[in-house]
């Protein structure tokens, strides 16, 4: 085995990932936004076959910088062009075109998007799956080995569909989904564009029982799971089916991994959910909400649109639209971050 170091491997090992192009610079600055910045030297890069960070890049790759602190490695790169904030382009070196833009990391996943493109289905169908007589496949559906394709199941075109996934009765799934290895769905309706990563499980039983004389009896669960068109959910992460109705997932909301959704919890458009975060039962959240990594939120409350919860909070009664609070309870950042100077205050009154 040869000798490598992380960090100095190069992005995108056509072993593991398609590569594209190349592209002109003009094709580049058109896909990403951004105003083409000539290189002082008169002696710039007509083709670029790739992308690479500052500090490896060569005269055929793209780079971008974001952020201040790199700097340094602007000044030094051997990249043919840069991504970066228009602010920056007087300190592009003498060989190095800029492809100047307002948010240089968006451009940055469009023309890594462009050179590196997720992989399209094969719409072949690996013998070792078993797909029920009355599924109906679309067009160009990949189905990996071992698959199991239930009755009356319904696939968009174009969508793939990775190995051991189990995709349960009735299930519906839209066109140019990605699932998963060993994903497990039931009781679900599925927009377009969803993707799915290993391990997700969505639709099974939520946590719902009563009490009775001789102990818990289960509740019967008879929503569904609906996943918007363009949903992200990472590996690992589950979403319980609805108890009376639905559990809904916005548009274009990204999940994280290990991630915990409860029944009946109603998710806006573009939410962000982070690792290990936990969304009790009938909780609803506005649209562009952010619940970061550890965070916990018990049933039946109310996060408005655009809040945003902080790592490891404790949620226990409604948010407000545009609020941000952290901590356990929950308490908007200043107060929380004022309490926390008033304790240290008073730890060192009491050590003296």
């Amino acid at each position: 085995m040869s000798d490598m170091t992380a960090s100095d491997s190069r992005p995108g090992d056509s072993r593991f990932f398609q590569r594209s192009g190349p592209f002109g610079l003009e094709r580049l600055a058109e896909v990403s936004g951004s105003d083409i910045i000539p290189a002082s030297s008169g002696k710039g890069q007509s083709e670029f076959r790739g992308v690479a960070p500052l500090h490896v890049a060569g005269p055929d790759e793209i780079s971008f910088l974001d952020n201040r602190r790199y700097l340094p490695l602007l000044a030094e790169t051997k990249a043919g062009a840069v991504i970066l904030s228009p602010a920056f382009t007087d300190k592009l070196p003498p060989d190095t075109a800029g492809l100047a833009c307002k948010v240089p990391y968006l451009a940055w996943a469009r023309v890594a998007t462009l050179f590196h493109p997720a992989s399209a289905s094969t719409g072949v169908r690996h013998p070792s799956a078993w797909i029920a007589e009355d599924a109906e496949i679309g067009e160009n559906v990949e189905i990996g080995p071992f698959a199991v394709i239930g009755s009356g199941v319904r696939i968009g075109r174009d969508s793939i569909v990775a190995s051991h996934a189990s995709i349960g009765q009735s299930v519906e799934i839209g066109a140019r989904c990605r699932i998963g290895a060993h994903v497990a769905i039931s009781h679900a309706r599925i927009g377009d564009r969803v993707t799915l990563y290993p391990g997700v499980r969505i639709g099974q039983d939520g946590f719902g029982f009563a009490v009775g004389p001789e102990g818990f009896e289960t509740v019967p669960q008879l929503g569904l799971v609906v996943l918007e068109d363009g949903v992200e959910v990472g590996a690992n992460s589950t979403i319980d089916r609805g108890s009376m109705r639905d559990t809904l997932i916005g548009a274009g909301t990204r999940i994280d991994n290990l991630v915990q959704i409860g029944h009946n919890a109603r998710l806006g458009r573009c939410c962000i959910i982070v690792s290990q975060a936990g969304i009790s039962g009938s909780t609803e959240l506005g649209d562009f909400v952010t619940i970061a990594a550890q965070a916990g939120l018990i049933g039946h409350i109310k996060i408005g649109a655009k809040a945003r919860i902080g790592a490891q909070c404790g949620v226990m009664s409604d948010v407000e639209a545009g609020a941000d609070v952290i901590g356990s309870p929950a308490m908007p950042f200043r107060e929380f971050f004022r309490n926390v100077a008033t304790l240290r205050k008073l730890s060192r009154k009491s050590g003296d």
